[in-house]
């Protein structure tokens, strides 16, 4: 849309757009998947295996690091823009003030790229006397507001200052403000080649002032070629439709997936039960925490698992329906050496979940417990199971 001469449209959806994007991740979408994987059931293995250690690893604090890196990036960037506004304002305090078409006019004795913001236009007294067409630009960014386009994109690009997308959309949102005040300006009945040769004598220079809207700008070409293209039709505005089933696509392929049901379904065994922790019990202590770990069979968590790979069975429906994966349980070691407390903290399906828990409800075999200043306390762990189609 770009090339289309609809600006303020194009400007309110890079705006509205650009913050719908911070809600799409709050719709959280779902979708059923089937492994289409050929297996031959004489081949079929089943593993369990035991995280090294336990189920709170000690790793480097990576959620810190990059939170403070985000933060300081944010600071950086507020600080950039801080800059420029002090700029701006030592500029306004230092000129002559007038009111000129509803406009507050600071006129400058120094040469300076001319700009606006909000209700003020800043330019040097030369340009005012010589070149009255570029108050005319400046007096179109105020009259369309396009200081308040900057103000709101602002926070997009303090919380994304790392999103190269982020600053590419700012500098398109620019643009289309230049492309809007030129229209402006033409329709005041400006010469349009008077205005075009303006305009290429005056983009000379830096441009200064981040969060103003200057009238020398970038793209040049792409302003003088957008004042001659003809209007373009209505009709062109319906290609925002498009947007509608290419968002809606990238939603369902960026949500998370979950093994749907394949060819029925089956209840947990009901011989397998649930232990649930009693609310007078004291809480369990990590097993990456307690003093003494657990021992099962004289070793460490490792001979558990070796334990639950000599008793968990691949179930046969399992099989035919071709359903692998891998699923997160909990548990504790009480301070009597029995496994308690044990729960399902992600499954896969009904017929791989029920076997996983009728393994560990079914170990009758006692721990030596764990101790914590001496004495025994109940321990707790997180047991990943995976079932292999092979």
């Amino acid at each position: 849309m770009r090339r289309t001469t609809f600006f303020r449209l194009n400007r309110a959806m890079l705006l509205t757009g650009a913050y719908i994007c911070l809600l799409l991740p709050a719709i959280r979408l779902r979708t059923d998947i089937v492994d289409s994987v050929t297996v031959e059931p004489s081949l079929v293995q089943t593993s369990a295996t035991q995280v090294a250690g336990t189920a709170y690893p000690s790793v480097f604090p990576w959620p810190a690091l990059l939170l403070a890196v985000l933060v300081t990036g944010s600071l950086v960037t507020f600080i950039f823009y801080l800059c420029s506004a002090l700029k701006m304002l030592t500029l306004t305090r230092n000129g002559t003030i007038m009111e000129a078409d509803g406009c507050r006019l600071v006129l400058l004795d120094e040469e300076i790229p001319s700009f606006s913001w909000r209700r003020c236009v800043v330019m040097s007294r030369k340009d005012w006397q010589e070149t009255p067409v570029i108050f005319t630009h400046e007096k179109m960014h105020i009259k369309c507001r396009h200081s308040r386009d900057l103000l709101l994109f602002l926070p997009l690009q303090m919380l994304f200052w790392w999103n190269p997308l982020v600053w590419i959309t700012r500098d398109e949102l620019r643009l289309l403000h230049e492309f809007e005040a030129d229209e402006g300006v033409i329709r005041q009945g400006v010469d349009a080649a008077q205005y075009h040769l303006l305009l290429v004598r005056k983009a000379v220079g830096e441009q200064r002032f981040i969060l103003a809207s200057g009238f020398q700008h970038a793209k040049l070409k792409n302003r003088i070629s957008m004042m001659v293209k003809p209007s373009s039709s209505s009709w062109m505005r319906l290609s925002y439709l498009a947007l509608i089933p290419i968002l809606a696509a990238l939603m369902v392929a960026c949500n998370p997936s979950r093994q749907g049901n394949l060819r029925g379904s089956a209840a947990i065994d009901e011989s397998v039960t649930l232990e649930t922790t009693d609310p007078g019990v004291l809480p369990s202590v990590p097993y990456q925490l307690v003093e003494v770990k657990p021992t099962f069979r004289g070793g460490d968590a490792n001979e558990f698992s070796k334990w639950v790979n000599m008793n968990l069975h691949y179930p046969k429906s399992a099989i035919d329906s071709q359903i692998e994966g891998r699923i997160m349980l909990s548990f504790s070691v009480d301070t009597d050496g029995s496994v308690t407390d044990v729960c399902l903290l992600r499954g896969i399906h009904p017929y791989l979940d029920g076997e996983a828990l009728r393994v560990l409800n079914s170990c009758t075999e006692r721990w030596a417990p764990g101790l914590q200043d001496g004495k025994p306390v109940k321990v707790s762990y997180v047991f990943p199971i995976i079932f292999k189609l092979k």
